[in-house]
């Protein structure tokens, strides 16, 4: 059989290019005359600029110096190829950036990604796709506007500090963009809107270091801060567009500055040829740290799954730990977690767990 293995990042344990080194290791062990391909893969998150560096022979990287998510030194890369430049958003205000005792939303600000917008669109960038994923922000991308040309004020007519929670003291936005005509693409890890049950704070808020009391008054910051970004910037709704929510709500500023959005599953998977490489395979096999509702929402494992069944070729999902059992476009999901009995165990040593459950359903596969 030839086995595709084209799976995300496992936040927190694995690269991308890791987990499936591990999956086609455990595989092969079961069925060692089945040949395997790797073909790591991303959807805007960590790992973004990597898959594309690989895919692109012509790009190359340029450093630029910014800050992390609590303003403090950090150096991140952006890619240009042609006139073209992908800048990803964890580079500088990711959640692996902090400590997990320094995770805190209504601190955190995405001023640093817009120390890389700046330097993308100074060295003459006419398009900059910024992938949108793993970040430890819920400024909707306040601290990025401040640094390409806007401000945002209080009632007193002083701009507003950083982090989630100055949003609830923002009263008007004024300047003029910087950005010189640049067309901005958000590529997201997922479709959520900003507000609501599926927007930027109750969904991934916790994930970020929110606390449950926390919630309520990161949301209703984010809805003033959005309503005063429509009525002096616009356009009118942008907050409930698809992808307005992704990273803390990044992917509105994206489009207050004139952005579209784009499925960064579906951005990195035509750069690298996933479908060609698909019609290759006898069975496709994705994965990533968690698999739960979130990842039918945009994310990479179901871009793989389509294509995998637009192929009629069978899929599996082999993740860290699972909340779905079954999808309709698979033919099976297992984890990590399953097959060692808890979520400490899968990891403890997550690589290992990762190529002991390869080599268990390779056994079992039929």
């Amino acid at each position: 059989m030839r086995i595709l293995i084209a799976p995300d990042k496992f936040a927190g344990t694995m690269t991308a290019a890791e987990a499936a080194s591990a999956i086609a290791d455990g595989w092969r062990r079961a069925r060692e005359d089945d040949a395997t391909a790797e073909l790591p893969l991303a959807d805007g998150g960590p790992g973004f600029l990597d898959v594309l560096e690989a895919a692109l022979p012509g790009a190359a990287r340029r450093t630029v110096d910014a800050r992390d998510p609590l303003g403090r030194p950090v150096t991140a890369d952006y890619l240009r190829d042609g006139d073209t430049a992908y800048v990803e958003s964890a580079a500088t205000c990711g959640l692996h950036l902090l400590t997990a005792a320094e995770r805190d939303p209504r601190r955190t600000t995405t001023y640093g990604l817009g120390q890389v917008l700046a330097a993308a669109v100074e060295a003459g960038a006419k398009r900059v796709v910024v992938g949108l994923g793993g970040s430890a922000t819920n400024d909707a991308g306040a601290g990025m506007l401040t640094v390409l040309g806007y401000t945002c004020r209080d009632l007193a007519g002083e701009a507003i500090p950083y982090g989630g929670a100055a949003l609830a003291s923002c009263t008007s936005i004024d300047g003029l963009p910087r950005t010189r005509g640049v067309e901005f693409v958000a590529a997201t890890d997922v479709d959520s809107p900003l507000l609501g049950p599926h927007g930027a704070t109750y969904m991934f808020g916790p994930q970020k270091g929110a606390q449950e009391s926390d919630l309520p008054f990161l949301e209703s910051a984010l809805t003033n801060f959005a309503e005063i970004a429509e009525r002096d910037l616009g356009p009118a709704g942008a907050s409930g567009w698809p992808g307005a929510g992704a990273a803390g709500g990044l992917g509105l500023a994206l489009f207050l500055l004139g952005g579209h959005r784009a499925s960064g599953a579906k951005l990195t998977c035509e750069a690298v040829g996933l479908d060609a490489a698909v019609a290759e395979a006898d069975l496709v096999i994705t994965g990533e740290g968690s698999f739960d509702a979130q990842s039918l929402r945009g994310k990479l494992a179901a871009e793989v799954a389509a294509a995998a069944a637009s192929h009629d070729k069978p899929c599996l999902v082999l993740a860290g730990k699972s909340d779905l059992d079954e999808h309709p476009e698979l033919a099976g999901v297992h984890s990590v977690a399953g097959l060692l009995g808890s979520v400490g165990e899968a990891m403890r040593a997550p690589v290992e767990g990762l190529r002991a459950l390869a080599e268990s359903v390779a056994r079992d596969w039929r």
